[in-house]
């Protein structure tokens, strides 16, 4: 069960990219690929614009000179807060030709939170994409003395300050030579910094070189099977949060290495519209997306019994055969059953979905339930699980195309990934960072002496070396009867009940384990509506007997598999959607426990009573 990609090494690899920083990849496939169409946003009257890398490198140039006008020098670090937008990717890369460090931070981030961030990466510079956020930054600004320059993308009101400058204003420069400016970059200087969640303490700012960034790209493209000419031209949305390692590394750096085709989408939100306007060959989404896209389709099935039921048959019989697939062990006669299948159910709704170009779909960040990755290979969607971290400039274990549900996959090429002696998954290679920003005993937590990266996960492996993570070392729960319990695997479970859309065990120092749970705003309302119940709100289904009688007898089937001790035995519904980058989820849709506990603490005292 070896291919190619197990036998690359680290060293291999570090020798691959000897002497690469991102400015010099980035020039590369501009001189390869001038004319390729590299950046693609929707414009107000819904046509669409567009640049070549001929053009990007182009916008790059003259916005170097304009950063270097206004004081940009190399080790100085710039705060970027935007949407998905093709100016981000402008202004970052032009940061790297300084031999600057962008660091983007969530647009989420209120006025306190702006402050903090820029304050402690000492950033001297400050660029958002509208007034709005241009705000944040104002009520802030008298405590943050470092920073000396605040800039604007869209401001056509003329409302920002005069002393802030504009995007127009740089691209009105003449272009910078950018052979010569890359000369600034060295493999080891401080690409970006992104700042963890901050769900444990203080956000962190996570140190990521640009030997680490060409690294860990070239680590997944030798995943992924594709030369760098296979690469030029896949289409990607661009969605998530820039502040996040994951759309960083996904479309933004493995954009402008691999020469791809990418449509900003500026809202998350509108990621489902996106993908039927774009047909994106690759694909990177939380789980919670997935299971959005999961949900729609069975709520739209649900609509007609008879298609319901046969579309469930179909994909009954496809899982076991798109598992084998991912081998190449399937036998001629199942492999006409699953052409069949795909031709008479399937590929309508990878039309429908926009995934019917996909050639790689990736969910990460977060857990997904088995059954609905499985659901997704089944319909011909070849969705694969990555697991890692910031720490290890995203991915620490992945596989392209040979998976096993249920697991994350083996070490990313040259990376290697163990269980340490607690359980504890940890790793070691090219991809680790450097340190976290000015938190030197922080960084000695999570790197030890021999470099190997502590991820605080504690996991399994297989005979095959296919890790699967069990749960967080500071997140198990600990009843009152000294039962150890992952709250992940509950919630996990939990999720594949249709009704449900989010859930969150609880019972630390309690008798038993219980849970809160929420409707799922796209399946509920179909199944109450197919079953007959009046509604005008999730909250009224929530309170409903029938909705509850149905989740009751779903927590009773899923928790089967589980020990009597670690079963969770007392469920609280909950008439309302939990929203990334809240209060109770982080922006990749991961729970906030404490936030969660803090909001929820009278109905779990309830539970409890």
């Amino acid at each position: 069960m070896t291919d190619a990609s197990d036998r690359i090494s680290g060293e291999q690899i570090m020798r691959a990219v000897e002497g690469w920083t991102v400015p010099s990849r980035f020039l590369e496939t501009v001189r390869q690929h001038p004319d390729q169409v590299a950046l693609r946003w929707r414009k107000a009257d819904e046509s669409w614009g567009e640049l070549t890398y001929g053009d990007y490198a182009d916008r790059v140039a003259r916005a170097v000179t304009g950063y270097r006008q206004l004081g940009l020098e190399p080790g100085m670090r710039i705060v970027l807060m935007m949407r998905n937008i093709p100016e981000f990717h402008i202004l970052d890369m032009a940061a790297y030709f300084c031999g600057a460090t962008p660091v983007s931070i969530y647009n989420s981030s209120s006025p306190e939170q702006v402050q903090y961030l820029a304050s402690h990466a000492e950033a001297l510079f400050g660029i958002v994409e509208d007034i709005g956020f241009l705000e944040r930054f104002l009520k802030v600004r008298a405590e943050l003395p470092d920073l000396a320059h605040l800039g604007i993308i869209s401001d056509p009101q003329g409302l920002a300050p005069s002393d802030v400058f504009t995007y127009d204003g740089l691209m009105a420069h003449e272009p910078t030579d950018l052979e010569v400016a890359a000369g600034h970059c060295e493999p080891d200087q401080v690409a970006t910094m992104i700042y963890t969640s901050g769900t444990t303490g203080p956000p962190k700012g996570v140190m990521l070189t640009h030997r680490n960034i060409c690294w860990t790209a070239e680590s997944l493209r030798i995943a992924m099977d594709w030369s760098y000419d296979e690469l030029v031209g896949k289409r990607i949305v661009s969605y998530l949060p820039m502040a996040h390692i994951a759309e960083r590394m996904s479309s933004h750096y493995m954009g402008v290495l691999g020469g791809y085709e990418v449509t900003t989408c500026p809202e998350p939100t509108q990621i489902a519209d996106y993908a039927r306007l774009v047909s994106p060959n690759v694909i990177f989404g939380v789980p919670r997306v997935w299971e959005k896209i999961h949900a729609a389709v069975q709520a739209a099935l649900a609509a007609d019994p008879d298609k319901e039921r046969q579309f469930a048959e179909a994909i009954a019989t496809a899982e076991p055969i798109a598992e084998k697939m991912a081998w190449g062990a399937e036998t001629d006669e199942e492999r006409a059953t699953y052409e069949f299948l795909d031709e008479v159910a399937f590929r309508g709704v990878r039309q429908l979905i926009g995934l019917d170009q996909c050639e790689l779909a990736i969910t990460g960040a977060a857990p997904i339930p088995a059954d609905v990755l499985r659901w997704f290979r089944a319909i011909g969607v070849p969705l694969t699980e990555i697991y890692g971290m910031s720490e290890s400039s995203g991915p620490m274990t992945w596989a392209a195309k040979r998976i096993k549900p249920g697991t994350v996959g083996p070490a990313i090429p040259g990376c290697e990934v163990k269980l340490a002696d607690d359980g504890e998954i940890i790793c070691r290679g090219g991809n680790v960072f450097v340190g976290y920003f000015k938190e030197p005993e922080k960084t000695a937590e999570a790197l030890d002496e021999e470099g190997w990266l502590h991820s605080g996960d504690i996991g399994e492996v297989d005979e095959d070396g296919y890790f699967r993570v069990v749960d967080r070392k500071k997140e198990l729960i600990i009843t009152a009867g000294g039962k150890n319990i992952s709250p992940a695997n509950l919630e996990a479970a939990l999720k594949t009940i249709p009704l449900v859309g989010q859930a969150a065990a609880v019972g630390d120092n309690r008798p038993f384990v219980a849970a809160l749970v929420t409707l799922d705003p796209d399946v509920a309302p179909a199944w109450a509506k197919q079953h007959g119940i009046e509604f005008e709100t999730l909250h009224d289904l929530a309170r409903n007997p029938a909705v509850i009688e149905e989740i009751n007898r779903g927590v009773q089937e899923c928790m089967a598999s589980f020990s009597n001790a670690e079963r969770v035995k007392k469920v609280q519904i909950l008439g309302e959607e939990w929203l990334p980058d809240s209060d109770v989820l982080t922006p990749t849709s991961k729970l906030k426990r404490r936030g969660i506990l803090a909001r929820y603490n009278d109905i779990i005292e309830e539970l409890y009573a």
